[in-house]
């Protein structure tokens, strides 16, 4: 897209702004946060466009508890724990999966389940525990390991489920009241897995605009102009402005297979409580896989670091701007807190892309 392409939409989104007035988007997807950065268009919206970030980081979302109990797996003697990169240096309580690992842990970055569950046919003599954390996109993904690993006999496998549901989020926002959202920019990523129509429950139950959007330049402003305009027309529809990946329907084979192997159930997000049906844990087949049950490891409350405002970040009632150890204490090489450390967390993003000349004077 071209600089005239990008003048041309944000003067629609402007002459849109003239009617609706000052409208709050939030983007519900980490990847969204860094794209609108990256990409300029924050830079570029006028003052009537207010983008403010979501619950959709998986890593910064997942508990203080379970991050505890990664570690206290970590460091016993005849267990592995295998993970995704952007969670190894999350901070917990003791310290965090790279702490660990330099203390003698044995901790492995792997880029799938696949993974980790051939490392667990490599080391029968270990117990391999794959910290499954993600929302639908990558689901399946563990749902397809842990039925490979029962058909494999593979006994010394299994998962401690972090896996979260996006729509129960949206909705404890809403229903909260505390952040007034006007429109919300979701998913693609996760649409892909759930669906376009998957929505609709928050468009006609609370009169929010839904519009899926990729990650492009030209379908995050698209996505914000059919925000914007519905609006001002004083409409809440479900709209997909990422038609070339994402349906109406979703991804049903992939959905099939994650209702094979997993159940919803009440979930502990970082600083928002436990949210009903918000997670997912093992069916009653599958529960020998389930490292909490095989391993007694214990998932403790969720603790919040002092002053650290990554839970009022996630929900879209402060930016890391208003933290007062953002870019000083908290840092990506000294994080404090797991918005820092993701790449797809609000804080890592602003400190890359958006950091105030002085802390607490907000840019964007």
């Amino acid at each position: 897209m071209d600089r005239d392409e990008a003048k041309g939409i944000i003067d629609r989104i402007d002459a849109a702004c003239a009617q609706a007035g000052r409208v709050c988007i939030m983007e519900v997807c980490g990847t969204h946060t860094v794209s609108l950065f990256r990409s300029g268009i924050k830079s570029l919206l006028g003052e009537s466009i207010h983008l403010i970030s979501g619950p959709g980081c998986p890593v910064c979302v997942t508990s203080q508890g379970y991050i505890d109990a990664a570690c206290e797996l970590a460091v016993r003697p005849d267990v592995t724990v295998c993970t995704y990169g952007d969670m190894v240096r999350v901070p917990g309580q003791v310290g965090s999966l790279e702490s660990q690992r330099a203390r003698g842990g044995s901790v492995e970055v792997v880029y799938s389940p696949r993974d980790a569950l051939t490392m667990a046919k490599q080391h029968p003599d270990r117990q391999v525990v794959f910290l499954a954390v993600g929302f639908e996109t990558t689901t399946p993904g563990t749902a397809a390991t842990v039925i490979a690993a029962r058909g494999e006999g593979v006994e010394n496998f299994s998962i401690l489920s972090g896996h979260k549901l996006v729509i129960p989020a949206m909705e404890a926002l809403l229903a909260g009241g505390e952040v007034p959202v006007d429109g919300f920019l979701c998913p693609g990523h996760v649409s892909v897995i759930i669906g376009a129509g998957a929505y609709r429950p928050i468009a006609e139950r609370y009169h929010k605009p839904c519009v899926v959007a990729g990650f492009e330049p030209r379908g995050m402003l698209e996505a914000i102009l059919h925000i914007v305009r519905q609006v001002a027309d004083g409409k809440a529809l479900v709209e997909n402005a990422y038609g070339a990946v994402v349906s109406s329907e979703g991804n049903a084979v992939a959905r099939d297979v994650v209702d094979r192997v997993f159940v919803p159930a009440d979930a502990v997000w970082r600083a928002m409580g436990t949210l009903p049906d918000s997670g997912l844990e093992l069916r009653e087949g599958f529960r020998a896989f389930d490292a909490v049950g095989r391993l007694g490891v214990e998932i403790g409350p969720d603790v919040c670091p002092d002053g650290c405002l990554c839970g009022e970040v996630i929900q879209g009632k402060a930016t890391p701007a208003e933290c007062a150890l953002f870019g000083t204490a908290c840092t990506p090489v000294e994080p404090v807190g797991p918005c820092m450390v993701s790449s797809e967390g609000t804080c890592a993003a602003w400190y890359k892309y958006n950091r105030p000349a002085q802390p607490g004077v907000e840019k964007a």
